[in-house]
């Protein structure tokens, strides 16, 4: 049967390189888009004669969308924390951290042992913010919001209550969770899967988070929000009478 010719370039050329490929972390491109699980790159009609009009001739849905006006893009902040990534993310499985960036600024979570929020704000992909330990890798872009800014702070101290320091866990209850839940409760969207996919693996090792670092758990920007918090919810010496 005769097809058409944009079917028929389609399936000669084979499937398109994907910017977005969950299989691929070690892109070195600063920004990624997410991919679309509805994208059928080998999709072809087979009746072109019948229906002109056919799938092949439809635009392709993973092309980004356009904002809609007061829509404010999230994006997603991945961070290596560790020198081994960079031979192990190949196959799926790394050390990473990672934040939500959403109206200028990087929202976190790491944990402390004090019943309060382990949820921080940093300056957008700064690293030295982190820790002489954490190497920026990637952004992802995740979507759109229509949250304000004054929302998205409310959100963050919503989130705070599930996401305390003291309930910070590696497998459970991560950086990367939250920056889901975040992601979800944003635009609907979450994180591609290869960033949280540690804490799948080390289920099967349940003592690992004894042996990492304090500074992998807290990260340096965490620990000052932590001292700020100390000193403003400390009582000031009393005065002695005169």
């Amino acid at each position: 049967m005769k097809r058409c010719e944009a079917c028929r370039n389609r399936s000669d050329r084979g499937p398109p390189d994907r910017p977005g490929d969950d299989r691929d972390p070690l892109l070195s491109s600063p920004t990624i888009l997410q991919e679309d699980p509805h994208d059928f790159p080998n999709l072809s009609c087979g009746i072109c004669t019948m229906f002109p009009s056919c799938m092949s001739l439809l635009p392709r849905r993973n092309e980004p969308r356009p904002p809609r006006p007061g829509q404010a893009p999230v994006v997603l902040n991945v961070y290596d924390m560790y020198w081994t990534n960079w031979y192990t993310a190949g196959a799926g499985v790394g050390v990473f951290h990672s934040g939500v960036q959403v109206h200028g600024s990087e929202w976190a979570y790491g944990g402390h042992p004090y019943a309060f929020t382990g949820v921080f704000e940093i300056t957008p992909r700064d690293e030295r913010e982190l820790g002489e330990q954490f190497r920026f890798r990637q952004s992802v872009h995740i979507g759109y919001t229509d949250f304000s800014e004054e929302e998205v702070r409310r959100l963050v101290t919503e989130l705070g209550k599930q996401f305390r320091g003291d309930r910070y866990h590696l497998m459970n209850n991560n950086c990367n969770h939250f920056t889901s839940a975040f992601c979800l409760a944003l635009c609907d969207r979450d994180i591609p899967a290869w960033v949280n996919r540690l804490a799948y693996v080390s289920s099967c090792v349940p003592f690992l988070q004894r042996c990492l670092p304090k500074e992998w758990l807290t990260p340096t920007a965490l620990q000052h929000s932590l001292a700020a918090h100390s000193r403003s919810s400390s009582p000031s010496s009393p005065t002695t009478p005169q």
